[in-house]
């Protein structure tokens, strides 16, 4: 049997489906709402969609995003798929085909405000797909992609063998880490749900029944998918598709964990910061309280000159009995505020949180700032500050959605005095 036979016989049985990979319509939403928290997209955003298949989530942007979509695939029978149903759905204007591989664009630095590749980036690795698609991205832009990961902390020797077979499987933390040594500020992630695998799998195994195995290579292209989904049936809770919102950082400002010599510029900045000396105090208490003080989550930003312009801490406290942790305070330099240095040092130490593996970060601030890191109110997961605030004020952040996020009063450490 010929590889083209194989290959041939392989696409005969997606044509036509309505997906290439796990995945749904509310994922996609899901996604898109992580890529646009931050405020940065513009209202008719320029998307590339690679490896974009019959483009289930291209029309989607392009009718609910308002964006203009780049749609890339190498194979063409997709492409023309994609066409036909943007005509369609009266969106040909807002969805343009390109026949190209993802891992050889020519498109110019900054084309895009959106990348997006669901099902696709392990074509090339998703390290590389990291690497190379992030010149793509305009200021402001972020990159969102869906990789197959780990979901058990132990696999099944099954599980692993097959996928160290296809394309070896990292952790979430392992994806996170690759991440943020790309250059990128983690907006937010979305563990796919069993469902958007049922929307793949159940058509996919409906075309294998019917398909005619005495066919050119169908006999072993059936075999494959077979094994795929058995796999999944008798292994789905081992590993799963998690989605990524990223973005770029900030190149202006320098951000890393304090360290030992940095403590005086950031109590000058702290104190600078705010109307009293009461925040730089608070800094200074919860450094001395070890079951407050969280190594590495005391994190600054640095001007051009090596100055100290910003500081953000995360503390330990806990919701109920369970422990989470707590952002405060953030602080900026009178001469640097307004200017990104806040959001960056922000970002650099949430992303620093999310590789300790917290699930759950609150603030107490101004809801018209923190969303755009992910916040959302506290009360919508039944979690309640111990003092009298404004509902829309008191903030979090589940980091990890896997599992419940704890719900009761928050118990803040006594160097907060509530």
């Amino acid at each position: 049997m010929s590889d083209n036979a194989l290959h041939d016989a392989f696409f005969s049985l997606h044509h036509g489906l309505p997906r290439q990979g796990p995945g749904s319509d509310d994922t996609t939403r899901r996604l898109l709402g992580l890529a646009a928290a931050a405020g940065t997209l513009p209202a008719r955003p320029r998307v590339l969609d690679l490896g974009c298949g019959p483009g289930r989530a291209a029309l989607l942007l392009a009718a609910e995003a308002g964006a203009e979509v780049t749609a890339v695939d190498l194979h063409e029978p997709f492409l023309a798929e994609l066409r036909r149903a943007a005509a369609d759905r009266g969106l040909a204007a807002a969805v343009r085909t390109v026949a190209a591989d993802m891992a050889e664009l020519a498109y110019p630095d900054g084309s895009f405000d959106l990348v997006w590749a669901e099902s696709s980036a392990y074509a090339i690795g998703f390290d590389r797909a990291l690497r190379s698609w992030r010149r793509l991205l305009a200021p402001g832009g972020a990159l969102v992609v869906t990789e197959c990961e780990w979901t058990a902390g132990e696999p099944s020797a099954a599980a692993r063998a097959f996928w160290d077979a296809h394309y070896p499987l990292r952790t979430s933390a392992a994806n996170t880490a690759a991440a943020v040594a790309a250059g990128y500020h983690v907006l937010g992630t979305h563990l796919q749900p069993e469902s958007d695998w049922d929307e793949y799998y159940g058509p996919l195994g409906a075309r294998a029944d019917a398909a005619d195995p005495s066919a050119p290579g169908m006999a072993e292209a059936l075999a494959a998918t077979r094994a795929e989904i058995a796999l999944r049936r008798e292994h789905g809770t081992e590993y799963g598709y998690r989605g990524y919102a990223l973005r770029p950082a900030d190149a202006r400002w320098h951000t890393r964990p304090e360290t030992d010599a940095d403590r005086g510029a950031v109590r000058e900045v702290t104190a600078a910061a705010f109307t009293t000396g009461a925040e730089a105090d608070l800094v200074d208490a919860l450094r001395e309280d070890p079951a407050a003080w969280l190594p590495g989550l005391s994190y600054v930003a640095q001007a051009p000159d090596g100055r100290v312009a910003a500081h953000a801490l995360i503390t330990r406290c806990r919701v109920g009995g369970a422990p989470a942790a707590a952002l405060a305070p953030v602080s900026v330099a009178p001469a640097y505020q307004r200017q990104g240095a806040g959001q960056a040092v922000v970002r650099a130490v949430l992303d620093a949180a999310r590789l300790r593996g917290e699930r759950l970060v609150l603030v107490l601030g101004h809801p018209e700032y923190y969303p755009r890191f992910g916040f959302a109110p506290a009360s919508r997961h039944g979690i309640e500050a111990p003092f009298e605030v404004p509902d829309e004020a008191m903030m979090a952040l589940v980091m990890d959605s896997s599992g419940p996020v704890p719900r009761g009063r928050i118990h803040y450490p006594p160097a907060f005095g509530v």
